[in-house]
């Protein structure tokens, strides 16, 4: 992909109206093996162009399918023009843009694709092995699905990029039946940031991932129902970055706390217990890169680590160039747009709650009658950081002992309330990037966290 072709057409920074043009190639590929039969085996692909600009606080936006070089010429004028209309029409004070210069070119990669018979074999090993090994299984799913999003970005103020993001996923489903004849069913997602290729080296090293699986579902067979109300849990680091993304994460999104977020008054407050700390990672965590890596954003800015919460205290927002001055913060890099057809809003990255002190083992024999969460299936938060989220798998606490299965069922809560109960975190941290998040368009995320010891409501008899 090239931008010599517009290169021109962008002023420069001087007094002039911002402006960011942006070149971008979705591909894809997908494969379903339902009971060892190959039902789906597709691959695809979304290229255009866009481009963007800033005129007296409003924001003009064009794209195209075409890449030739007349259209991409055609886009930067229409961005500017479109700005410049609702400018025109504007009454009052005209808000600013942090600025900013930053460079940076990624996207080299030694992975090379790997042949669909390759990748279709090693999905055929997997169901061999759950037919041998699983025969309480009556359907049985695995889906490969591979994604790379390539994006070059120049901008008015100097700044560049040529990125690629890739992602490997694998989602492994096994349903059983219960004493009733009715269906029981897990699934377990393996995600990689990286190729297939590197992501999958060999089946087995997948094998004991399917061991697990299948004995939770074994477990889950004999579930029983929980006892609603409200009560103490640990939630595994599955619930934990789900929390963190839906409930918290969305609230500190700083156009969402202009649009009227808790988190709007929250600033500077204890939000959590002194034991929770959050973070929205750019690309690393202990010197590892991260499974959704942001280097820039697609503002042309510099990502960089947001800290939302320290040890209990709200600290902070992720910002655009836009919110970053509204709130004289500092840029985070966190505009994103997931087609060439979309622009940049504020998205998450890698964001989780950083881990603690204490071992798992310990959380849970602590629990005199509680629960143990582990799988979610969906969920939902608002802007008060009220949430419910669906809960696939857990178990019994009785006595610091785990006990039978659970049924599915519900947790709900107010994330902000809810983490003001937290008295354990495990020291570890697990992270997730198996989904989009859905914010007016998709978005590739990763979500992270511990363990932790809470009270929550959940759902039941």
């Amino acid at each position: 992909m090239r931008l010599e072709e517009i290169a021109l057409s962008l002023p420069s920074h001087g007094g002039a109206p911002y402006m960011e043009a942006r070149l971008q190639d979705n591909r894809t590929s997908r494969m379903v093996l339902l009971n060892g039969d190959l039902i789906t085996n597709s691959q695809s692909s979304q290229s255009g162009a866009s481009a963007r600009c800033w005129d007296r606080g409003q924001w003009g936006f064009a794209s195209s399918a075409d890449l030739s070089a007349r259209t991409l010429g055609r886009l930067v004028t229409s961005a500017r023009d479109n700005a410049a209309f609702l400018a025109g029409r504007t009454v009052g004070r005209q808000p600013a843009i942090r600025e900013s210069e930053f460079r940076f070119h990624g996207a080299g990669t030694d992975e090379q694709p790997t042949a669909p018979a390759e990748m279709t074999a090693f999905i055929r090993d997997l169901d061999g092995y759950i037919q041998r090994r699983c025969p309480l299984v009556k359907a049985r799913q695995l889906m490969l699905f591979q994604e790379e999003i390539e994006k070059r970005l120049l901008t008015s103020t100097g700044s560049g990029a040529h990125t690629l993001l890739p992602r490997t996923m694998l989602y492994i489903s096994l349903t059983a039946e219960n004493a009733a004849g009715e269906p029981v069913d897990l699934m377990e997602p393996v995600t990689r940031g990286q190729r297939f290729s590197k992501a999958f080296d060999r089946p087995e090293a997948l094998y004991p991932a399917i061991d697990r699986l299948y004995e939770h579902l074994c477990r889950k067979r004999h579930a029983v129902v929980a006892e609603a109300g409200r009560k103490t849990v640990i939630l595994d680091s599955e619930l934990t970055g789900i929390l963190a993304h839906e409930a918290v994460g969305h609230t500190t999104e700083a156009d969402l706390v202009l649009g009227g977020s808790v988190a709007g008054d929250c600033l500077g407050r204890e939000v959590a217990s002194e034991l929770i700390s959050m973070v929205d990672f750019a690309h690393a965590y202990n010197g590892e890169t991260l499974p959704v890596p942001v280097w820039i954003d697609d503002e042309g800015t510099e990502a960089t680590d947001a800290w939302l919460i320290r040890d209990g205290v709200l600290q902070g927002y992720m910002h655009n160039r836009e919110t970053a001055a509204h709130f004289d913060h500092g840029l985070t890099g966190n505009a994103r747009g997931f087609l060439f057809s979309d622009e940049p809003l504020i998205r998450m990255r890698n964001t989780a709650i950083l881990p603690g002190r204490d071992k798992l083992q310990a959380m849970i024999a602590s629990v005199d009658d509680g629960y143990y969460l582990i799988k979610t299936g969906n969920g939902q938060a608002d802007s008060t950081s009220e949430f419910m989220f669906g809960v696939t798998l857990g178990y019994e606490i009785k006595k610091g002992e785990l006990g039978r299965a659970i049924t599915d069922t519900t947790i709900s809560g107010v994330a902000f309330d809810m983490l003001k109960s937290v008295t354990m975190v495990s020291d570890d941290l697990h992270w997730e990037s198996a989904g989009y998040c859905g914010k007016k368009q998709r978005m590739v995320v990763s979500t992270g966290g511990p363990a932790l010891k809470c009270e929550v409501n959940i759902g039941g008899q």
